[in-house]
């Protein structure tokens, strides 16, 4: 392992995230952010040390940190302050290598250029994770474990600062992948920032909502708004910084949801065209491990809202030798049970059901 020590700046849900991930591996991590409250937090949550005061040298022109740079500097701002941070940061010699972890990769990249950054120590990064809730408190170390790291090396990027961005990679437990800031910004749109303006979209539409109308809601409709949650500043700034390819998908997405609305109110029986290609869209998802999705059956169990009982269910499928490929849970309004749907290979159906019994829980399959 070649990262010893590492700088983090910005202590959100995804630097606080990372640091908290290197802390596991005994990285020395310090911490700084313009937000003491935010700061004081993570430290408190054993992310690391504050970064102590830069100190003047003899030198006028020569302002360093109070030792020799670190291995590693992870900058976890928003996009447009990516490129003044690394500035700032390469000025001072904070460390050898820099990152950062924006969901945006054109525009820090182009600022980074152009204010005279040194590209060749700085590998633009972007850990596709996160959760709807922010800030240090939501962070977790295991955050990125199995999730894509998108990495956007430029032609002159040292070999060095590459291998070291793959190590923190590695140690955060994430799975890199290559591409160009151009190339990624379009993906993002696509999978990530039109997504959730979607979201928001739907959201919106229960503001004034009548709350009987509220009261049926079910796990669909959680699942669709679901991150509609994050924060709001935040996102204006990611839409802000990848405004063409996010626009681009949205008008699409806007002319699909047109015609289907023509077709409702003209000839409800040519609406279906939509929910056709949407199946078929979401079977190109990627299972897990980046795998092709197979196919599962759903197995429904009633379980109790009390402690303890989802870990004797899991108990009890490992103990009949099934393995649970995904996990939903719908709450049953006003009522002290739930429906836990368990996602199994359809051959494992019939054990899976025989245990659940077993246990003296209702289950179907």
């Amino acid at each position: 392992m070649t990262i010893r020590g590492a700088v983090v700046i910005g202590t959100g849900l995804i630097g606080t995230s990372v640091a908290l991930a290197l802390r596991g591996h005994d990285v020395q991590v310090w911490l700084t952010d313009t937000n003491e409250a935010s700061l004081k937090l993570a430290v408190s949550l054993g992310a690391g040390d504050p970064l102590p005061p830069l100190v003047e040298h003899s030198r006028p022109s020569q302002t360093r940190m109070f030792h020799d740079p670190v291995d590693l500097a992870v900058i976890a701002v928003p996009p447009a302050a990516v490129a003044g941070i690394l500035a700032g940061a390469q000025a001072r010699q904070l460390a050898r290598v820099y990152t950062d972890v924006a969901s945006v990769k054109g525009l820090p990249t182009e600022q980074a250029r152009t204010a005279g950054c040194d590209m060749t120590s700085f590998v633009p990064g972007h850990p596709l994770a996160g959760r709807e809730r922010h800030g240090p408190a939501a962070a977790r170390a295991d955050l990125f474990l199995g999730r894509t790291w998108a990495l956007c090396p430029s032609d002159v990027t040292s070999p060095r600062a590459t291998e070291t961005v793959m190590e923190l990679i590695r140690l955060c437990g994430g799975d890199p992948v290559t591409t160009d800031p151009d190339t990624h910004d379009q993906w993002v749109a696509l999978i990530s920032h039109a997504p959730h303006v979607v979201a928001a979209a739907m959201a919106a539409r229960l503001e004034h909502a009548p709350p009987d109308a509220l009261a049926l809601a079910g796990q669909g409709l959680r699942d669709t708004t679901r991150i509609a949650a994050g924060d709001p500043t935040l996102w204006k700034q990611i839409l802000a910084a990848n405004a063409t390819p996010v626009s681009r998908v949205l008008a699409e997405v806007a002319a699909d949801l047109a015609e289907v609305a023509r077709a409702l109110a003209a000839d409800p029986g040519t609406a279906g065209k939509l929910l056709e290609r949407g199946r078929a869209g979401v079977t190109r998802i990627p299972g897990k491990h980046g795998e092709v999705p197979r196919p599962l059956a759903v197995v429904q169990v009633v379980i109790r809202d009390q402690p303890g009982e989802l870990a004797r269910l899991f108990n009890a499928a490992g103990d009949a030798g099934v393995n649970i490929e995904d996990i939903r849970i719908e709450h049953s309004p006003g009522l002290p049970v739930g429906v836990a749907e368990l996602s199994v290979r359809p051959a494992e159906v019939p054990a899976l059901v025989a245990a659940m019994e077993s246990g003296g829980w209702h289950a179907r399959g």
